[in-house]
């Protein structure tokens, strides 16, 4: 389970000067030019900009998904890049959470098996995991739809059995790229009323969306333009 981090710090992630470059032959691409950026414990941030502009080359180099050329991340007091991969990977497995616009759900488990899968990578005892994970799956209105398949499910309740799946292990932050993207609207607004939830529990969020009317949803704006950040403000109080 997650190390101890000091728990007066408001600052729950870290990055300075984040540099990416994607190299194809003789060609690269700068997909993050000098990222600096402070993500508060408890916060909701929205990502946003242009597509190819590097919202989830900035999502997936802080939360160590990606490799950097240059700068440094740390989340909880914890050096994300400067570690190898297998450690890297215990990292995100104990203290984040990812949705993700196709859902990432195994077609072959059930809910409730989806659900609990992070916890049993993280080495949770099976009854643990599972009494956790019907939790959770109670928590987002899907207790009754544990036996079921993704395959049986609507988009709007697989995203929310991708969302359960990503808080059962208690993280300090969930990463959701693109979350109401395969959704049509009014089921959108659901989920995006379920992250407004979780987050007034406290739950640190970092968002990223290419639809200006969710830009609100959270209480801090960011937009990516050109591999930067030429964007950052409040937007709305937080809860």
């Amino acid at each position: 389970m997650p190390e101890t981090t000091i728990p007066d710090d408001p600052t729950l992630l870290s990055a300075r000067d984040v540099h990416k470059t994607y190299r194809t032959g003789d060609v690269e691409v700068a997909a993050l030019r000098g990222i600096d950026l402070d993500i508060l414990r408890g916060s909701f941030n929205v990502v946003m900009g242009p597509s190819g502009n590097g919202k989830t080359t900035l999502l997936n180099c802080l939360s160590g998904l990606d490799e950097i050329d240059r700068g440094h991340v740390t989340l909880a007091g914890h050096d994300v890049h400067g570690r190898n991969d297998r450690s890297r990977t215990r990292l995100r497995a104990e203290r984040m959470g990812f949705v993700f616009q196709s859902f990432n759900l195994l077609p072959v488990l059930d809910v409730a098996e989806n659900a609990e899968l992070p916890l049993l990578a993280a080495g949770v005892g099976p009854k643990k995991a599972r009494v956790r994970a019907l939790e959770l799956l109670d928590r987002v209105g899907l207790a009754d739809r544990a036996r079921h398949r993704p395959a049986e499910l609507s988009g709007g309740e697989q995203q929310r059995v991708a969302i359960a799946r990503a808080l059962v292990t208690g993280p300090d932050v969930v990463w959701a790229d693109e979350p109401t993207g395969n959704l049509d609207s009014a089921t959108a607004r659901q989920v995006l009323d379920l992250f407004r939830e979780v987050n007034a529990a406290g739950q640190t969020i970092v968002m990223i969306t290419h639809d200006p009317s969710v830009a609100g949803v959270g209480d801090r704006r960011l937009v990516v333009t050109d591999g930067r950040l030429s964007a950052d403000e409040i937007v709305g109080a937080r809860p």
